[in-house]
């Protein structure tokens, strides 16, 4: 009541049910929508989460306007399928070829078909046992299957090959049988251990590759050791049923032809071993001096944390001058698009959607990769049709044309697809240089950020280097004179609320909420000064101040100064200190490269840091570097864990050493593979070369444990060398042949995301094609070279 006048909240405010400021806007197509993201939990299937998302869509869209249109934009459960689909088709495949050369080599159904039964067999166990791990069937343990598919027909092959080898001899089939499997009993549960125990790595490796990769170890240990189970057991079972006592015997003339083939290729073997076992001396020096040039091939080879996957999306950042309006991003991210449809044609677009501004939702900001930070950001999403042009090809084109065209705007690509985001942690770039300064000190900290940024910029595939903190947004400094203010009974606090209620809105310093009893909503009541009411500095500084004093109120202008500063965008911390960041992107280099390049960076501005300052080096490059020694210090973990394990086995510590003499060429092939490929050093290709360590020690112990038992029949250690080459070549043949097919579609890398686990497959292919080798050559002669003492002899065998 003023004056006996009672005045009406309508007589001078305008009452609606509207909206708080836009701050964000979302365009699908050049038009104006409204974006709705569904997340999944953690530890939910992504396909599940879909397929219900998906079957009560219908029914929420009964419930909307006709005239609204919905659709789904991206749908990540597709990649999963096809990355999943392509899994399944390369496991099928490798049972397939491995089939193949199981029936070419035993020359029969029967046999071939009893090794294929350990194969699904092996694999159901391992589900059985990954889902009472609480592990689910996804891209990393599928993944592990289809390694696992090439070696878990090793067992029950070499038992086969052994009883086959029997037969030939005149043993009747129980007898061949029993005899066959025992004497490979212990080799092989001492080879499937070896397999098993260099998987150890993996409890090394920290970060985000430890959840991909502990599960893919877990699959392939559950395989194998089911796969011994049923060697020792259903395996000879089925032999007695199937097998006949002439089994071993040629069938049909293909087989035939190949036998004569392959007692060929055993005679010329037997020539060159013997020629290697005459020249050891020449064949040590020339084999170390393979391996040193081999091994001299890694540095060439360069290193990444991951694979690039071409997910077939582009997400691009734009940032546009400090302080500029919604709108005027709006206009800007629209030249951008059309920027981006002049270099990808229209047919190979398939979903083009833009975020200008910041969201409202703090749960949106959280899950972000904090790159929106003001209206003057925006993010452009373009997901391509299939068959596209190679994505990053496209990316090196916008990232030319956009900077050329836009030269005021910053641009940076972040990571489209969830793998990629995740090995970032959360951060917009795999290489993020971390610069804290001391307290107070922020202007020496950020200049020393500027000095590193553009140093980045001159380093050889370091692109879209940036400084993610933005400190020139334009800011209006209030200064109030305490002493009018004191005198027109108002505070610094009462001119601050006021300011603040009139600009932001009454929810911002006192929030109030009116119910709507009819529909049972609660709407969030907001007082607020117009913003177009509020167009000049002149109409702030007449912002009425309450002093509490009917008809009394003070202009804002009467208390206090306006003056133009800058200020930070935003303000980041790393354990609650404040920090500035210099990312950037890789392009047409390795990931370890440009981290060289950063390193030299950072130690030139290291000794100029202001006193109390701190340069780091975060992301993708911090966890390839934990996780590259996590793994060489496991595998060498696991190297020792091996030689112990055949030292309590072989009851010798000669034996093991030699054994392990085909670990060198397995390095060797891997690099040759890797530099011959154009293939960098990652966590799968390390992965890789676990698996073949593993596999080539199993089929040096096949060769060294006969030859122990021709040493044990009188024989020297040089023929004994000889006659396990020539025993055992088929065998390790076959155990090779079977994991190099069974890796071969992987390392073609030919399904959706197939790139991810290609280096995998290359590493056991090209490790094991040089192991072999040197299985068949090296350990022979370093086993003639190193057994001159007689084997010992038991005491009661003595007196016998």
């Amino acid at each position: 009541v003023v004056r006996g006048t009672t005045v009406y909240v309508r007589d001078v405010a305008s009452v609606r049910d509207g909206s708080s400021p836009q701050t964000n806007m979302v365009h699908v197509e050049g038009k104006r929508s409204v974006l709705m993201s569904v997340l999944k939990h953690g530890s939910a299937s992504t396909l599940e989460v879909v397929d219900r998302i998906r079957s009560i869509l219908p029914t929420s869209m009964m419930k909307l306007p006709k005239d609204l249109k919905v659709s789904t934009l991206f749908d990540q459960s597709v990649f999963v399928r096809a990355a999943v689909d392509g899994v399944v088709h390369e496991a099928l495949i490798a049972a397939g070829l491995t089939a193949i050369m199981l029936l070419v080599f035993l020359g029969n159904w029967r046999s071939t078909l009893i090794v294929l039964v350990s194969i699904p067999l092996s694999i159901l166990v391992a589900i059985v046992g990954l889902a009472a791990c609480g592990q689910t069937l996804n891209v990393m343990t599928l993944g592990g299957l289809a390694l696992a598919v090439g070696i878990l027909v090793d067992d029950a092959t070499v038992e086969i090959e052994n009883v086959d080898r029997n037969l030939s001899r005149g043993k009747p089939i129980l007898r061949a049988i029993l005899d066959g499997a025992q004497e490979i009993a212990v080799p092989a549960f001492v080879s499937t251990l070896c397999i098993c125990i260099v998987f150890v790595p993996v409890a090394f490796i920290t970060g985000a590759a430890r959840s991909l990769f502990v599960p893919l170890a877990m699959s392939v240990v559950f395989a194998m050791m089911t796969s011994y189970f049923l060697s020792r057991t259903l395996v000879p079972t089925m032999m007695r049923f199937l097998l006949r006592a002439h089994e071993h015997e040629a069938h049909g003339r293909l087989h035939a032809a190949f036998e004569r083939g392959f007692a060929r290729m055993r005679n010329a073997y037997g020539a060159w071993l013997a020629w290697a076992l005459a020249h050891r001396r020449l064949v040590v020096v020339s084999f170390s001096a393979f391996v040193a040039v081999s091994l001299a091939l890694f540095p060439l080879v360069g290193r990444d944390f991951f694979p690039t996957v071409d997910a077939g999306l582009i997400k691009l950042h734009v940032r546009g001058p400090s302080g500029t309006r919604i709108e005027e991003s709006e206009r800007r991210i629209a030249d951008v698009e059309s920027v981006v449809r002049e270099v990808i044609p229209s047919k190979e677009i398939a979903t083009m959607l833009d975020i200008v501004g910041t969201p409202y939702s703090g749960l949106n900001l959280s899950l972000s990769e904090g790159a929106l930070i003001s209206p003057a950001d925006g993010q452009v999403f373009v997901a391509l049709e299939k068959g596209h042009a190679p994505t990053a090809d496209y990316v090196r084109e916008l990232r030319r044309t956009l900077a050329r065209k836009h030269p005021d705007t910053t641009f940076f690509f972040l990571a489209p697809d969830i793998s990629t985001q995740v090995l970032n942690f959360g951060l917009p770039a795999p290489i993020d240089v971390q610069v804290v300064g001391a307290p107070g000190d922020d202007r020496a900290t950020m200049g020393v950020a500027e000095s590193i940024a553009a140093r980045l910029k001159r380093v050889p595939g370091a692109v879209d280097v940036h400084l993610a903190q933005v400190y020139d947004l334009p800011e209006l400094k209030l200064d109030v004179d305490r002493t009018m203010a004191v005198q027109v009974g108002l505070s610094q606090r009462d001119v601050a609320s006021d300011v603040l209620t009139s600009l932001s809105s009454s929810a911002m310093v006192s929030p109030s909420f009116w119910l709507d009893t009819k529909y049972s909503v609660q709407y969030p009541v907001a007082v607020q000064t117009p913003q177009y009411a509020v167009r000049a500095m002149g109409d702030l500084m007449h912002t009425p101040l309450s002093t509490g004093k009917p008809g009394d109120p003070q202009l804002l202008s009467n208390v206090a100064q306006v003056s133009r500063v800058v200020g930070p965008a935003n303000v980041t911390h790393f354990n609650a200190t404040r920090t500035y960041d210099v990312q950037a992107n890789v392009d047409g280099t390795d990931l370890g490269s440009v981290v060289k390049g950063v390193e030299a960076t950072v130690a030139e501005v290291t000794p100029t840091l202001p006193r109390g300052a701190k340069v780091r080096i975060k992301g993708q490059a911090e966890s390839m570097d934990a996780s590259f020694s996590g793994l060489a210090y496991g595998l060498l973990f696991a190297v020792v864990l091996v030689y112990l394990l055949m030292v309590v086995s072989f009851q010798s510590w000669l034996d093991p050493f030699v054994i392990l003499m085909a670990l060198p060429g397995a390095l060797a092939g891997i690099a040759w593979m890797l530099f011959l490929s154009r293939t960098t050093v990652s966590v799968p290709s390390l992965m890789g070369a676990i698996m073949c360590v593993g596999v080539a020690t199993a089929n040096s112990i096949l060769v060294v444990t006969f030859a122990n038992d021709q040493r044990h029949s009188g024989r020297d250690a040089t023929t004994a060398a000889l006659a396990a080459g020539m025993t055992r070549l088929r065998p390790v043949l076959m155990t090779a042949l079977a994991m190099i097919l069974g890796m071969l579609p992987m390392s073609l890398g030919l399904g959706e995301g197939g790139e991810q686990n290609a280096p995998l497959g290359r590493a056991v292919i090209g490790g094991l094609l040089v192991a072999t080798a040197t299985t068949l050559f090296f350990v022979p002669v370093m086993y003639s070279l190193l057994k001159k003492q007689p084997p010992r002899v038991d005491a009661e065998l003595e007196a016998v």
